[in-house]
């Protein structure tokens, strides 16, 4: 009797506890449901509507890719107004009570700094926002990361040492920001004055494809570079000469779309083109192959600049005049990525000078960007070293690795702490070059495993990559690697396909 007595007391208080689960279920989304503020149940609780109501105007909210809804605007605008009010409280007391749940780590840290230099110095900063005008700038496809431009926000600010008035602030400023929605929250990741926004120029381009954090989109989808550098394979360097043919070019790049690949990096030669007075016809070979490219889904790296050595101030304005043709006449065609200004341009520091050469960079991005605000921009160094020369001025940090792949891991990860940008390995492979002019070097099955290798090493790290090159060479210009015959063997052989035509052993790594 005892033990069925026991048995019925344990079901009740069982029942009892789901029931009382249930109730609590039930009140909780009842309240939530009334339209009630979640900051009050799920997140810090605020009191900012006693003392903080800044007027809030937004002025745009047109976004060429995925509409913004009315909800996510509305969550934005309420936490966006949350870090500012937690923000304001933190330099009033000297604390950071809240700060994390409105802005990420690395948003954190100006924060602190801050807080820590008021507080060995004895100041306090009581201050408030009474205007806000916002403008949607970027609202990433997955609804996940939003700019926003906050004009004519008007500040004041008190500044205190030791509770005794030391002075005011009244300031008009304009601010852009960048937001995270992290854990159903809109997180600030940067906030920057326009006046002082080199934190985020540069990262973000005004045109359809953007840079923003370390992350590349194009039309507000996220891209992730795949893809290689491209020659015909009976026209190696000389892709827009007398045999150009659009045909071939277009079978290829069935192959490369085939093989899973979704970018193409091509070289556009300056003196071919026609150095300053650019010639109609070879505008519209290069029109020919970014047409076909878009038709297949493939987007390109435009190198320009291909064997032009000058540099010199005298010679700046022939190479404005060939920049201002090309890229202003291609400027809204969406085939493009990027422009990369120049291959390998370090090489030539020796024999040039390094300031001339970094000084003639640095002119012609600026020259890009007035002809065309739609694409990014990069430089393709032969080397991890000299890639954090201009990374500031570009958008994308483009180098070359032909070092010993074992190296590669810590080489990048090097690299990968000092520039905030996107990498891209922009040239890779190795050469099957074995035979009568390289009798140790490597075979077709040591390239396949280097491909393997590197794929997996590119896959664990999430890298953008284009290798080199599709083909096997039968011919390759002495003015490429000079006349020496065991150096144009090693070229004619980093090819994915031989040059019969055959795929190679590596051809199943050209992607992952």
């Amino acid at each position: 009797m005892n033990r069925n007595i026991y048995r019925i007391l344990v079901v009740i208080s069982f029942l009892g506890v789901v029931i009382a689960i249930l109730f609590i279920i039930s009140q909780t989304l009842t309240y939530l449901n009334t339209g009630a503020d979640r900051n009050s149940m799920l997140h810090v609780a605020l009191n900012k509507e006693k003392v903080y109501l800044p007027k809030l105007v937004w002025k745009d909210t047109i976004n060429p890719g995925r509409p913004i809804e009315k909800q996510t605007m509305n969550d934005i605008q309420t936490d966006y107004l949350n870090a500012w009010y937690v923000r304001n409280v933190a330099y009033q007391n000297n604390e950071l009570k809240a700060i994390d749940d409105y802005y990420t780590t690395s948003a954190m840290q100006n924060i602190v700094h801050t807080i820590e230099a008021n507080q060995s110095n004895q100041l306090s900063i009581h201050g408030t926002t009474i205007t806000h005008n916002l403008s949607l700038d970027f609202y990433s496809a997955d609804g996940q990361l939003a700019v926003i431009n906050d004009s004519g926000v008007k500040e004041y600010q008190h500044v205190y040492k030791d509770n005794q008035l030391l002075f005011q602030i009244e300031d008009i400023s304009n601010y852009k920001v960048l937001l995270l929605l992290e854990d159903g929250y809109w997180r600030i990741r940067h906030i920057v004055k326009n006046e002082n926004s080199e934190e985020l120029e540069g990262l973000i381009s005004n045109g359809f494809a953007k840079v923003i954090e370390d992350k590349i989109y194009v039309d507000q989808h996220e891209y992730q570079m795949k893809g290689i550098n491209y020659y015909p394979q009976k026209t190696p360097w000389d892709m827009f000469g007398d045999d150009f043919d659009i045909e071939v070019i277009s079978k290829d790049f069935d192959i490369l779309k085939e093989a899973g690949l979704n970018t193409i990096r091509i070289f556009v030669p300056y003196v071919e083109f026609g150095k300053e007075q650019v010639h109609p016809e070879k505008l519209q070979k290069l029109q020919d192959v970014l047409d076909v490219a878009l038709s297949k889904e493939l987007m390109v790296v435009v190198t320009l600049f291909d064997f032009y050595g000058d540099y010199s101030v005298l010679d700046w304005t022939l190479t404005h005049r060939h920049a201002e043709q090309i890229v202003g006449h291609f400027k809204d065609h969406k085939a493009i990525l990027a422009w990369d200004i120049k291959n390998e341009p370090n090489l030539d520091f020796e024999s040039r000078g390094k300031e001339n050469v970094i000084g003639w960079l640095k002119e012609m991005i600026h020259q890009i960007r007035e002809h065309d605000p739609n694409h990014l921009v990069t430089i393709g160094w032969s080397d991890m070293e000299s890639a954090t020369l201009l990374n500031e001025e570009v958008d994308i940090v483009s180098f070359h690795y032909y070092k010993d792949i074992d190296d590669f891991d810590n080489d990048f990860s090097f690299l990968d702490v000092q520039v905030d940008k996107p990498l891209v390995l922009q040239e890779f492979g190795l050469s099957s070059n074995r035979g009568l002019w390289s009798p140790f070097g490597s075979s077709e099955r040591n390239q396949a495993d280097y491909h393997k290798t590197f794929q997996e090493i590119i896959k664990k790290k999430n890298i953008h990559y284009l290798s080199w090159t599709l083909y096997d060479f039968q011919n390759v210009p002495s003015s490429v690697v000079g006349g020496l015959p065991w150096r144009k063997h090693k070229q004619k052989h980093f090819g994915f396909i031989d040059a019969s035509g055959n795929k190679k052993e590596a051809f199943q790594y050209i992607s992952h």
